[in-house]
């Protein structure tokens, strides 16, 4: 079996460092041009191996996250929202059952992101008519583009709860949302064991306000009432708003 997390936590920082420069010019003139290139090329590499080990736990059915239905919570959510033009992310989406929710509701700028080709596929089998060009195989921290809104669900929970990764994963957001763009979403509020291997990886309110309140302002982050049975009293709704 693949183990993907020291692998994920190299890449997420790399990231942060090989994308630092971000036109060909700039990485060319840069002093240490030779080591760019090797760094690109190890990021290519963790890319790859984050790939396969996400697309082996799909094909062996290890997908205890799936709840196999939308989030209460972010359904009751989109149920509020009145503009169906919002542009709309769904980052590491895996099947995505909100972004179909979103779709039958006749929210058509709504786009997929997931590292694993094998829950895209799985989505657009169920939904023949959602633009294909909307699906996106890809990580999330290379993608570019600007949002309405995003929604997290299931993804700050799954990679390495280290501070590094956790302050890069808010800076991106802010970095794909619109001027007063929303960042909405579900925090597991449960204790980190120091299990590395054991997820969803938690957190405390006061951890997660010190990485998103420097970006956003804070419209809400509380205890949820409406969570599934399973989670219940371990998730925070939380709805951030870009400074």
């Amino acid at each position: 079996m693949i183990s993907y997390l020291e692998p994920l936590h190299r890449f997420i920082v790399k990231v942060g460092e090989v994308l630092s420069l971000h036109t060909l010019r700039e990485v060319i003139t840069y002093p240490s041009f030779g080591d760019r290139i090797t760094d690109y090329l190890n990021l290519q590499n963790l890319m790859d191996s984050l790939q396969s080990y996400w697309s082996q736990r799909y094909n062996e059915g290890r997908t205890g996250w799936d709840l196999g239905e939308p989030s209460r919570p972010l359904q009751n959510y989109i149920d509020q929202l009145e503009d169906s033009q919002l542009k709309i992310l769904i980052p590491a989406a895996g099947n995505a059952y909100e972004a179909e929710y979103l779709f039958s509701q006749g929210y058509t700028q709504v786009y997929v992101i997931d590292i694993a080709p094998e829950p895209l596929a799985d989505f657009r089998n169920r939904n023949p008519d959602f633009p294909s060009d909307q699906l996106l195989e890809e990580d999330f921290f290379m993608h570019q583009g600007q949002y309405d809104l995003i929604i997290e669900q299931t993804f700050f929970c799954s990679f390495p709860p280290e501070k590094a990764t956790r302050q890069l994963y808010a800076k991106k957001m802010h970095e794909l949302l619109a001027p007063k763009g929303k960042l909405v979403g579900l925090w597991f509020v449960i204790p980190l064991t120091g299990d590395m291997e054991k997820r969803p990886f938690g957190g405390t309110k006061e951890e997660y306000l010190s990485y998103f309140s420097p970006l956003f302002c804070i419209k809400t982050l509380e205890r949820c009432y409406n969570s599934v049975e399973s989670r219940a009293e371990q998730e925070l709704f939380g709805i951030f708003e870009r400074k």
